[in-house]
């Protein structure tokens, strides 16, 4: 049973299930396509299932020639009906998991998308999570929900990897197949099979001893970033009141060859790791027993950065005599990161709305996000449409929460009255510019 998985695998003889298309699992399955496998495409969304057949991209940096050149092959389909995962050898699972309103981790997706495969599960089938995740998830709270409708015994009758995904959205220097791979397997067969599989698709493969081991590395990145970004974000507050400017000093430190990496401050936290991960195992150690303070320091420094912004906003606009309560103010930028669309817990959105509590009147400019989509958080925005580039004129304040490449901030700056700048996006010296 194995041997033949790993010579199908080997062949390119294997069908690739992929479960959940978002800005993992696409790129995803562009990869196994591109690399000859026969792909499935599993959502729950009928709609990106009928865009993604007619070649049409819902994620800006997948253009639509990418969607074309797959299906030209044959070898990809999609759909919503997961009686077809019997189908694949391979199932890859790439679904969200967000914190629920008390910051614990929310499973329902991994619960509810292992309960829909499980009715199909098979001999000699390799299912592999790539969600984000705390450590012991994947024999946890997968195996047995995989196991229990056919009573088939996961490691020895099918194989369970994991290996979290580093996906970076829009990163020129760095793609999904030439990012290097953690996988972990909950034994060595599944281990084996995982490993040869994205050896066939990933420039390198890091073989770990455990599924736990991948799930801690994933956690361990993200919080590496969490803790630095909070720790740069609390010395601008402190750089700030001493009138030092926080991207002077890191330009200098960052010159120092060893010893140092650079990071930025900025206006919170976005997208669908580091504000997230941190907490998945600080949730996770409690049943342990251990604290986690430094990883909830720096949560806590990161969640309260909007806060921040919009407490100095007020304090900048009434040096400029200009009053928060009934000004017209605009947000430029609403991705969580520059030269994307994915708005995946923004900070841009909790900006607009304390500004709004403060009185002001917000608007904003984005042209990646040209309208608000359906999220979990922040209901009351649904729909709302960035304005035009023309009527940014229109504007006396403006606050640059998410500097895009393709937006000239030193054109705001010259018509603006005000420009509460979070990204260091103004090059050169405007007296109405000022950096927070």
């Amino acid at each position: 049973m194995k041997s033949e998985l790993l010579k199908n695998i080997k062949e390119k003889k294997s069908k690739v299930g992929i479960v959940g298309l978002g800005y993992v699992g696409l790129p995803l399955a562009i990869e196994f396509v591109k690399e000859n496998f026969s792909v499935i495409g599993f959502d729950v969304d009928q709609t990106k299932i009928d865009l993604l057949l007619k070649s049409e991209t819902y994620i800006k940096h997948i253009p639509n020639n990418y969607l074309e050149e797959i299906n030209k092959t044959g070898k990809f389909d999609a759909t919503i009906d997961f009686a077809k995962s019997a189908e694949c050898d391979i199932i890859i699972i790439c679904v969200p998991t967000p914190l629920n309103e008390y910051r614990e981790p929310d499973m329902s997706y991994i619960v509810s998308t292992a309960e829909m495969l499980a009715p199909y599960v098979r001999k000699g089938q390799l299912f592999s999570l790539e969600s984000t995740t705390y450590p012991g998830t994947t024999e946890e709270v997968m195996q047995p929900i995989l196991e229990q409708k056919t009573g088939l015994i996961g490691g020895e009758d099918f194989y369970i990897s994991y290996s979290p995904e580093r996906e970076d959205p829009n990163n020129k220097n760095f793609s999904t197949s030439t990012i290097p791979k953690v996988v972990g397997g909950i034994n060595k067969d599944s281990l084996e099979i995982a490993t040869a599989l994205y050896d066939s698709v990933i420039c390198k493969t890091v073989p770990v001893s455990s599924a736990a081991t991948a799930e801690a590395t994933k956690l361990m990145e993200n919080i590496f970033r969490s803790v630095n970004i909070a720790l740069v974000n609390e010395l601008k507050v402190v750089f700030e009141k001493m009138g030092i400017d926080i991207w002077e000093v890191v330009d200098a430190a960052k010159t120092k060859p060893f010893g140092f990496m650079p990071f930025y401050p900025g206006p919170g936290l976005g997208g669908h790791c580091i504000p997230i991960d941190p907490f998945y195992l600080t949730w996770k150690a409690r049943e342990y027993d251990i604290p986690t303070r430094f990883i909830e320091l720096a949560g806590e420094i990161n969640t309260n950065m909007p806060y921040h912004v919009v407490i100095r906003a007020l304090e900048i606009m009434n040096d400029f005599d200009m009053k928060m309560k009934g000004s017209k103010i605009l947000l430029v930028g609403l991705a969580y990161k520059k030269n994307v669309d994915d708005v995946r817990e923004s900070p841009t959105f909790k900006l607009w709305e304390l500004l709004e509590e403060k009185g002001a009147i917000v608007s904003y400019y984005d042209p990646y996000c040209p309208k608000v989509h359906a999220m979990r958080e922040y209901p009351q925005y649904l729909d709302v449409k960035s304005i035009s580039k023309e009527d940014i004129a229109n504007f006396e304040t403006v606050l640059i929460s998410t500097a895009h490449d393709c937006v000239d901030h030193n054109e705001i700056a010259k018509n603006a009255k005000l420009v509460i700048d979070t990204r260091n996006a103004v090059k050169g010296k405007f007296e109405n510019v000022v950096k927070v």
